[in-house]
């Protein structure tokens, strides 16, 4: 329990001056009488006796100041075991206030504040933003941030992706958007930048790597734990949490990049640089502009490119979800293009399609184009053996079949059901009886039935009788054929 100095003075004056017991003094104040044994200084051994706190520790004190030299951070609670093993008689609490007033303290490093020439380097970081919803789940949103060391200018733009990819497209886009690049590009370290790190070696991302190469920009790795090393990026991650994204809904990714983008432009170069006394951040980016490195007369491309494969569906899966290509293509392999915008699909070398990036899981991305093709290639509906014989009977039969499903029926069952009466009746009956059926909107199987034994019995023919076949006579529907196709 912890007592204001009020009170911890009430306590001592009562104990020392009034000589009142602890019990007294407790009851007095209202607090337990442990706060009072603490306060006043002493403690109970097993004997029941009093003893000073300072008198517990001085037979352990050189034991602990020399624990704590050989491990300065070791918890006061494990020191207390070790006290306890070795006689202590006193409590935690005692032993914690003591370890706290003599634990070595770490010297604060001093830290050498970094100047960088005019154009020199450009300081690359990420900041996590929150969640937007996409389709039926969400996403992650970062905002990728960069700033010029010495005008402070920054750069910035809202993102789903931190991959290698994501990462050259920002760095291309900053670039593009201060009109050229800094000598040096200083970046934390990231997996997408960095592969691997064992102290002041490393390895970039090639990806990475050969954009440096094409802009002729060096790229470096601040030391790990040490935000210091880029803290005009830190800031500037700090300025845009504190004056952008404060009280501020993002509804989609569009909306936010294009509030970013203006706050950049606008607000951004306006604040007041923090060296160059009344100067602006945009100011003094002018005059470092001419400074910065030129860009290239052709741009190294934005879009990413890696294999594909369409499927049996003419999809090509791709980011979690699926975009359609046209019929013709057929299944096989194709590459994908992509940026954060646009999935292209090539075959060849040739582009067959193009559809917008969805950041949803679990998509099909079909354009309305392809799916009236293969629908116009490969019905939905498997036509029958039986239904092909039907069709050549009668060529009409197809009105039929649309009563049949619009009164619910059972295609499969009235289909074989109505294949029999063209089996016993004969084709010339049957399209007679069917013709009946058809000009009337009759769809009851056994209107076909009745129609092709009233037709019999008006030709005088005999009643038809059904021939059982055995059981090891396979009954199966052939479709009737020219036997032209034969060869003589």
């Amino acid at each position: 329990m912890t007592v204001n100095a009020t009170v911890a003075g009430e306590i001592r004056r009562l104990h020392f001056s009034e000589k009142f017991s602890v019990h007294t003094v407790a009851s007095q104040v209202g607090v337990h009488p442990d706060v009072v044994r603490r306060l006043v200084g002493h403690v109970t051994n097993s004997a029941g006796t009093k003893v000073q706190v300072a008198e517990l520790l001085d037979a352990y004190a050189p034991f602990i100041q020399d624990t704590l030299a050989q491990y300065p951070r070791l918890r006061s609670t494990r020191i207390f075991d070790m006290l306890v093993a070795r006689g202590f008689l006193g409590s935690p609490r005692t032993v914690r206030r003591y370890v706290a007033s003599v634990r070595p303290r770490p010297r604060g490093e001093i830290c050498l504040r970094p100047q960088p020439l005019i154009g020199e380097q450009a300081q690359v970081d990420w900041m996590h933003v929150g969640t937007l919803p996409v389709g039926t789940g969400e996403r992650t949103v970062w905002a990728f941030v960069m700033v010029l060391s010495h005008s402070r200018a920054l750069w910035a733009e809202l993102l789903f992706d931190l991959s290698a990819h994501a990462v050259r497209r920002s760095l291309l886009r900053a670039c593009a958007y201060f009109g050229g690049c800094t000598r040096q590009w200083l970046f934390d370290n990231p997996k997408t930048v960095v592969l691997d790190r064992h102290g002041d070696n490393y390895r970039f991302h090639p990806l990475i790597l050969e954009l440096c190469g094409a802009l002729h920009v060096q790229p470096r790795l601040c030391a790990v734990r040490h935000p210091q090393s880029k803290g005009r990026v830190e800031r500037a991650v700090r300025y845009l949490r504190e004056r952008f994204l404060a009280g501020r809904m993002l509804v989609n990714l569009e909306q936010g990049n294009a509030e970013l983008r203006d706050f950049v432009d606008r607000v951004a170069p306006s604040r007041p640089h923090p060296e160059f006394g009344p100067l602006t951040v945009g100011e003094v980016l002018a005059a470092e502009r001419p400074r910065l490195l030129p860009l290239p007369a052709t741009l190294p491309p934005q879009e990413a490119t890696m294999p594909g494969t369409v499927d049996r569906y003419g999809l090509v899966s791709f980011d979690q979800n699926r975009y359609s290509v046209p019929s013709d293509q057929g299944r096989g392999p194709c590459v994908i293009a992509f940026d954060d915008v646009t999935v292209r699909l090539l075959v060849d070398g040739c582009e067959v399609a193009r559809h917008r990036r969805c950041w949803g899981r679990r998509q099909v991305l079909e354009r309305a184009e392809h799916r009236a093709e293969h629908a116009k290639k490969r019905p939905l509906g498997r036509t029958s053996v039986a239904q092909q014989r039907l069709r050549q009977a009668v060529p009409d039969i197809d009105k039929l079949f649309a009563r049949w499903l619009s009164a619910g029926r059972n295609m499969g069952s009235v289909t074989a059901y109505t294949v029999k009466h063209l089996d016993l009746y004969g084709e010339a009956i049957f399209a007679e009886a069917m013709a009946h059926v058809l000009r009337s909107d009759r769809h009851d199987p056994g209107a076909v039935a009745l129609m092709c034994d009233q037709i019999r019995a008006r030709r005088g023919k005999p009643a038809p009788v059904t021939v059982p076949f055995g059981k090891h006579v396979v009954d199966a529907e052939v479709l009737q054929h020219s036997l032209e196709s034969y060869d003589a």
